[in-house]
């Protein structure tokens, strides 16, 4: 008769003794926590939480009171997940922050193994340079900075500039391979014009003689949101909107088709006014960032109330839906890739 994976066998004192045993030679039981190894649905430690922007909003701007950005190399809040304090990271596999950038200021040049998007959150004229072509953020931009690209950050407005910070650090950190590198100089040398990787790479033409196979990360690293409203805007109007996610779209690396970089999906979602998605669940992680409108997502047995700038997490295989009052768009992003590559990836629809 076969036993089930989730049944645990019994501990008798011959056993426990024999545990104690083995121990001395750093051994240990696989029997005693297959249960939990090989579950019988997905296990997370992360647990569902939203982070109210307008209250952790004077905290984030004190925080360049207390660090310059030469001291803080990166100044950043983490987001982190309420039952994985300590660990930095909001789920198993990601890691969000709020990185605040004020007028005058240049976080200087870096690069880094684990990959990094920047979703901007509040303010206008800060920018990142990808080896050295500047990115000016708006509200709801998308800006890239993929595995081993140098980058830095500078301010050329006057109000305080933030934006989300997404990143692969704790997937890399466990495979192994988190490596850092700074810079010889503060800052790269000047590169291309800003805005030529969305005319070179962006607009469905490829310069004449350029090539683009085999590019894992996508060459348009700035996706500007006037573009994404548009576009969600006018495929809502065909009325084609998924029971599940609204009108939702993923950035693409125009490449080959997929995701913007190999770690990390890149997407946003438009809900009309009044509509509310049907429940689902994946394997995947997904964390959020409101750009525009108000409601609510149920995730698991809570309720989660959010507005403009707010952010929060669904971790892995937890039931959810989106409920919107008025006109909404969802920024996320997700180790979906990863899943869809190895193969893991699965959904539910519904409420099974």
């Amino acid at each position: 008769m076969s036993r089930a994976l989730d049944a645990k066998p019994e501990i008798t004192n011959a056993r426990a003794d024999y545990y104690g045993r083995i121990d001395a030679y750093n051994l240990a039981p696989l029997w005693e926590v297959l249960h939990k190894l090989l579950a019988k649905e997905p296990v997370t430690e992360a647990s569902p939480y939203l982070w109210n922007y307008d209250s952790l909003r004077p905290a984030l701007l004190e925080s360049a009171e207390v660090i310059s950005t030469e001291e803080a190399e990166r100044r950043v809040l983490i987001l982190e997940n309420p039952t994985m304090r300590g660990r930095s990271c909001i789920t198993e596999a990601l890691y969000a922050g709020l990185q605040v950038i004020m007028p005058g200021e240049v976080a200087p040049t870096h690069r880094h193994s684990p990959a990094a998007l920047r979703f901007i959150v509040e303010g206008s004229r800060a920018f990142t340079a990808i080896n050295g072509e500047k990115a000016y953020m708006e509200p709801g931009d998308l800006i890239l900075t993929p595995s081993w690209v140098w980058h830095d950050h500078g301010h050329e407005g006057t109000e305080p500039v933030v934006w989300l910070d997404g990143l692969d650090i704790p997937m890399i950190r466990f495979m192994g391979p988190v490596f850092a590198e700074p810079h010889p100089d503060d800052t790269h040398a000047p590169g291309y014009p800003a805005g030529d990787n969305q005319h070179r790479y962006g607009t469905n033409m490829l310069p004449f003689g350029a090539e683009l196979k085999g590019e894992k990360n996508s060459p348009v690293f700035h996706y500007p949101y006037t573009n994404t409203r548009e576009a969600l805007q006018t495929l809502a109007k065909a009325q084609d909107i998924d029971p599940y996610h609204g009108v939702k779209m993923q950035y693409i690396n125009p490449a080959n088709g997929g995701p913007t970089m190999p770690t990390l999906g890149t997407y946003m979602q438009h809900l009309p006014k009044g509509f509310s998605t049907e429940t689902y669940r994946s394997t995947a992680a997904w964390v959020y960032s409101v750009v525009e409108g108000t409601g609510r997502t149920v995730i698991g047995d809570e309720t989660f109330e959010w507005g403009p700038r707010d952010a929060f997490v669904v971790p892995a295989w937890y039931r959810h839906h989106h409920e919107a009052d008025g006109d909404a768009f969802l920024f996320s992003f997700s180790d979906k890739p990863v899943h869809d590559q190895l193969g893991w990836f699965r959904e539910v629809r519904g409420n099974a």
